[in-house]
């Protein structure tokens, strides 16, 4: 691990470098990507095949499914399960855009629940209280955020006594842990991205579905390809969601790596929460739940007052930041059909406000932490 600084000795610390996993991984990369040239079979095959397999071992799931993006897996997951108009969906107001857009493009409703303050993911308590205001609920879909599960025994309890599915937006969440089980293997669909940006991140889009239930797999495995387990003969009105083969041997490369890059984060998630304590900086840290067997940190989310104008100035100290996310999508303009107002979910807007997200890559060095943290607080002081 270096510390990066400009030719004038300014830090510069990006939220994630890529480059610096690339350097360690690029022989091994390009060997399989000019593999894959070669044999001109660019559409699914033998590479996408080995990496559902690997990835379903990975996640604990009976099956797994390649697609084109999170994104997709997300409405595939839906569509598996034949929700459309009438339907209504709960999920959380606190997530990235996809998880709420899926559920609205096949026409089902989306009905929000609040999250707890420390861990950002769906508050139990506000999930049933939406459960007894809504009858027509089809499905729930909990978000693992930033690498951490929800609280699934009592999500799972209340789906089951209402008949409701569960699907896993765990899109920042592979291979982190609930109770010893894996993200995505909990409930009848996982739902998986490989954004660059995660901590299995292709070379452009991909994403992934995982299940446990064959005849569900099976249906996945159709919808990806226009609804077909035969070619030309269509069973469903699927997509063309497929993953492509050049992803797929990349994601075979990395995902070799993946629990050393995991532990990399959780190796700097305790040191910035250790030095948040000793510095005194008036931040909220992530939490980890007894729960929490496994968090893989795809991101390091602080709380604090004045988020913006911290940001502003870790920037000017050469420090890379994200806001995940500054606008919660219950007062999104393109969902304001849905009749919701700002107030309605206090805990998502509070947060929407005050988080902030902060470098924590596996080969960030220590120094550069530290130097992050002196300057919280130095903002702070």
């Amino acid at each position: 691990m270096t510390t990066a600084t400009t030719t004038a000795g300014q830090r510069n610390i990006p939220l994630l470098d890529l480059k610096a996993q690339y350097h360690t991984i690029r022989d091994e990369v390009l060997a399989e990507v000019t593999r894959v040239i070669d044999s001109q079979k660019f559409i699914l095959g033998d590479d996408v095949k080995a990496l559902e397999s690997e990835v379903a071992r990975y996640s604990n799931a009976r099956h797994a499914i390649g697609c084109a993006s999170g994104s997709d897996a997300l409405m595939l997951a839906l569509m598996g399960l034949d929700i459309g108009p009438g339907d209504q969906v709960i999920t959380t107001p606190y997530t990235f855009f996809a998880t709420v857009g899926a559920i609205y493009r096949l026409g089902a409703t989306p009905v929000f629940a609040d999250i707890e303050p420390d861990t950002f993911n769906l508050d139990v308590a506000c999930l049933e209280e939406a459960l007894a205001k809504h009858p027509n609920v089809r499905a729930i879909i909990p978000v693992h955020l930033f690498g951490a599960c929800a609280d699934m025994d009592p999500i799972c309890a209340l789906a089951e006594s209402r008949g409701v599915a569960v699907i896993e937006d765990a899109a920042q969440s592979i291979g982190s842990e609930y109770k010893g089980r894996r993200a995505g293997s909990i409930g009848q669909i996982g739902c998986f991205s490989f954004f660059p940006s995660k901590n299995l991140g292709a070379f452009g889009d991909g994403g992934m579905l995982t299940t446990n239930d064959d005849g569900l797999a099976e249906k996945l495995f159709a919808l990806r390809v226009h609804g077909t387990k035969r070619k030309y003969y269509h069973d469903w009105v699927g997509v063309n969601s497929r993953l492509d083969a050049l992803q797929a041997a990349v994601l075979r490369v990395k995902l070799r790596y993946l629990d050393s890059w995991s532990a990399g984060r959780q190796q700097n998630a305790n040191l910035y929460r250790r030095l948040i304590k000793d510095l005194g900086i008036p931040v909220v840290a992530p939490v980890e739940k007894p729960y929490h067997s496994r968090h893989i940190y795809n991101q390091f989310v602080i709380v604090g007052e004045r988020r913006d104008e911290l940001q502003a100035f870790l920037k000017q100290n050469g420090i890379g930041t994200e806001v995940y996310y500054p606008l919660p999508m219950h007062v999104q303009t393109c969902f304001s059909s849905l009749g919701y107002k700002a107030g309605d979910f206090p805990v998502s807007e509070h947060l929407a406000k005050q988080s902030l997200a902060l470098p924590v890559y596996p080969e960030l060095a220590p120094d550069d932490i530290e130097y992050t943290c002196r300057k919280l607080k130095q903002f702070y002081s």
